[in-house]
């Protein structure tokens, strides 16, 4: 998910600072969530933040397969 402003490339550095943002957002999002009955909108801004952070994911891995490149 892009933010305003963001120009779509990211340092392998910036890439992981997001992805530790990310898991501490994620890990508070799912405090908030009650343990039944789960609103639309909570489980919606968790299930964007979890696909934000997949998509990071296979960019740092996609940037490791470069950096290793003979």
């Amino acid at each position: 998910m892009r933010r305003k402003g963001d120009s779509g490339m990211k340092t392998f550095e910036e890439l992981e600072k997001r992805l530790h943002e990310l898991d501490g957002e994620i890990r508070e999002a799912k405090k908030r969530l009650p343990a039944h009955s789960a609103k639309p909108p909570a489980m919606s801004a968790l299930l964007d933040l979890e696909d934000e952070y997949d998509i990071i994911l296979k960019q740092l891995d996609a940037l490791k397969k470069y950096k290793d490149k003979p």
